[in-house]
């Protein structure tokens, strides 16, 4: 198999692909199950039948379940495509399609007066079907036009595009997905009940417990399992679909045969795993055992019947979703009565798992227990770094020699690395195998030196043909986990590795014409076509600290996901001062352009500047300390002659109004070892000066465009080369 083909090949793989599926449902869901928690805690206190039944308290119940939970699943399924504003549009295209349901419930009760009512269907495989569909046609749509908005109308066009885009998917959902989704989910309803009936439902555990060995558990919990037992819960009170995945009993019987059976690390590790299995919920951590003696599939799998089976002869269940599968969090949602029962049918699972898995260990020859082996290859399959695996390789001293090696692997796939030179974004790629798509720039304030660099490579990006890959900028303190490639100044590459630890992460000393954009090009080139990341010629880079990591990007066209697109500044800090003093007046206007500067260092040129702001009623004199104070955390030299001074973030509320100003120096100012030439300073309090700043981008990406700026003998000739006569 070449190299292509191992990069390639993951997603052509069906296990793969109903990872990613489940990984995608996981990710809707789990950030909402505290709203669940707490309507199976309101669920358990007040209805009818429960602990302290209320009747107002009790009309919490409906509405949490049928609107609130789907629609906060909705929220959050939008932002994962397309920020905030994929989640506004993801909430209204929902709304849609569980009107839509009721409608159709409603329409077929009418219809058969005297039959036997159809309940409401809880929209949780709506909202997640359609959530993200509508935030990706948001996202492509405002594609179309975000360049071809006016200047000024670009509020208008961002709010009226997303209202009358939910409306239709509304409408879509409504008439369209709608009846799917009934149709489906009584199609799953049926199946249930039928194995229920033929008291099959323990066979269920074929599936559920070597699905959860392969990280395919996802898919079935969040897709099928949780949005049923919520259903059936919201009718009875309670629900046994809860139980089938989160019983710990089959794991923790696997562990303690290793602790009586096992022997070296996996002896010594297995009692510290069972715990934090047992308690803490975190089931994974049995999973390698299960895979160093793949005949062991056989114990869970036969602990996760007996379990079934006690729960069914018993008819128990919990009244939301244990998360995670911990027995404290059983215990928490279990229905009243049910405790001492749901105990038991864990005892049992329990049991039977020990007993089978102590007596395959037994007839085992084998004493060999590659634990940091079967970990590393439980990791591969999760398809990322485990948050326990420390607890097994760690063991005793051989293994935690085997699993600091792994740990430092794992941690070079997981983008434990800042690219500074060509062979090292080569070897830091090779472990990121995922396509790029989404590009930030990253700076203290997000306001220049990002804005700046975010438009360089942009148009470079835009030249070689890809015209989906966005590149955005962003403040630090705003990063998250969610960018593909992250490009940072090397003063400020370990802060901005701490908040986004998925990501590629490039460091450059020079934003203006950095030799590490034709490079980032070149790895989008190689990932159009398929082609493998060819291997570094020198050594590969070393690992960032431990607090360090990576992030993905937004959208130029929503400004209300808090991100930022090409020049595009942070609005999400404080904008006190945004009142009406200076409208009207330009970004730069002549009087704020000096073309002999008398500043003879970069201190006296950001004071030389900042006064130009000052003066010109932009900023706040304190806005120039703040301007001192950026300076020291990383130079704003840009390259090229260019240094674009600008307060930090904090400094936001100093300014009134956005501006920009301009200082020629006769003599280059010694800027940090750099050549100063031009000092462009910037007080950015909005948008309105991303344009300018662009413009500004290009103008210095262009020697020629220089050379005119150094001829130039008037502010009105500076003012005509970046565009603003």
């Amino acid at each position: 198999m070449t190299a292509t083909d191992e990069t390639t090949s993951p997603s052509l793989s069906p296990r793969v692909a109903i990872q990613k599926i489940g990984t995608s449902l996981s990710t809707m869901v789990m950030p909402n199950l505290p709203a669940l928690i707490a309507w199976g805690i309101i669920t358990a206190l007040f209805m009818p039948a429960g602990y302290l039944p209320h009747e107002g308290l009790a009309g919490l119940i409906g509405p949490m379940i049928h609107y609130l939970l789907p629609l906060m699943i909705a929220n959050t399924g939008g932002r994962m495509v397309y920020g905030e504003r994929g989640g506004v549009v993801a909430v209204i295209a929902t709304m849609g399609v569980i009107t839509g349901s009721d409608y159709l419930i409603d329409q077929i009760n009418a219809a058969d007066p005297g039959g036997e009512p159809l309940g409401q269907i809880h929209m949780f495989i709506g909202a997640m079907m359609m959530a993200p569909l509508a935030a990706w046609v948001m996202k492509k749509l405002d594609r179309l036009w975000e360049e071809r908005i006016p200047a000024g109308f670009e509020m208008l066009v961002n709010l009226f595009s997303a209202g009358i885009v939910g409306f239709l998917l509304a409408l879509a959902g409504f008439f369209g997905l709608a009846p799917i989704v009934n149709w489906l989910m009584a199609l799953l309803s049926d199946g249930v009940a039928w194995l229920i009936n033929a008291g099959l439902l323990p066979l269920v555990s074929i599936l559920i417990e070597p699905a959860k060995i392969f990280f395919l558990n996802n898919a079935i919990n969040h897709g099928v399992l949780t949005p049923l037992g919520t259903g059936e819960s919201s009718q009875t009170g309670k629900s046994i679909l809860f139980l089938l995945e989160a019983n710990p009993g089959p794991g923790l019987g696997i562990l303690l045969a290793f602790t009586f059976f096992g022997a070296r690390a996996a002896k010594a590790s297995a009692p510290g795993a069972a715990v934090i299995h047992f308690l803490g919920g975190v089931h994974e951590i049995y999973f390698p055992y299960v895979l160093m003696r793949p005949q062991l599939i056989l114990a869970v799998i036969a602990g996760g019947m007996s379990g079934v089976l006690v729960n069914v002869m018993l008819g128990t269940g919990l009244v939301a979703p244990a998360a995670p599968g911990s027995v404290l969090a059983i215990m928490a949602q279990s229905a009243r009565g049910d405790h001492v029962k749901i105990l038991l049918s864990i005892l049992v699972a329990t049991a039977v798992s020990f007993a089978i898995a102590s007596l395959l260990l037994k007839l085992s020859r084998r004493t060999d227990n590659d634990l940091a082996g079967a970990t590393a290859k439980m990791e591969s399959m999760k398809g990322k770094k485990s948050s326990v695996a420390g607890a097994l390789t760690g063991a005793d001293g051989s293994t935690a020699a085997a699993g600091a090696a792994g740990a430092a692997g794992a941690g070079a796939a997981g983008g434990r690395g800042i690219a500074e030179s060509d062979q090292e974004l080569r070897a830091i790629a090779a472990d990121h195998p995922d396509d790029i798509r989404r590009i930030v720039f990253a700076c203290d304030a997000g306001m220049g030196s990002s804005a700046m660099g975010a438009s360089v490579l942009r148009k470079k990006v835009r030249a070689a043909g890809f015209k989906d890959v966005e590149v955005v900028n962003r403040a630090i303190s705003n990063l998250t986990d969610e960018w593909d490639l992250v490009v940072t100044h090397r003063d400020l590459a370990q802060r901005a590795y701490a908040p986004t630890a998925g990501a590629i992460h490039v460091a450059v000393d020079n934003f203006m014409n950095s030799p590490r954009y034709e490079e980032i090009v070149d790895l989008l080139k190689r990932r159009e076509a398929g082609e493998a990341d060819p291997e570094p010629v020198g050594p590969a880079p070393a690992d960032a600290p431990a607090e360090a990591s990576a992030a993905p990007a937004a959208e130029r066209a929503a400004p209300a996901d808090g991100s930022t697109a090409v020049g595009e500044v942070d609005q999400s800090a404080d904008a006190a001062g945004s009142g009406e003093e200076g409208a009207g007046e330009p970004i730069m206007a002549a009087r704020s352009i000096t073309l002999h500067g008398t500043a003879t260092t970069a201190e006296e040129a950001i004071t030389e500047s900042g006064r130009l702001l000052v003066e010109a009623g932009a900023v706040d004199p304190d806005y120039v300390d703040a301007m001192h104070e950026r300076e020291k955390s990383v130079s704003t030299f840009m390259g090229n002659g260019l240094a674009i001074p600008h307060g930090t973030n904090e400094a936001k509320k100093s300014i009134r109004r956005s501006a920009m100003s301009l200082i020629r120096y006769d003599q280059p100012v010694d800027w940090n070892g750099q050549e100063v030439e031009f000092a462009v300073a910037i007080a950015g309090q909005g948008d309105e000066h991303l344009t300018l700043l662009q413009n500004v981008a290009m103008v210095f990406s262009d020697p020629d465009q220089v050379e005119r700026l150094r001829a130039a003998e008037t502010e009105e000739e500076i003012l005509a080369i970046f565009g603003t006569d």
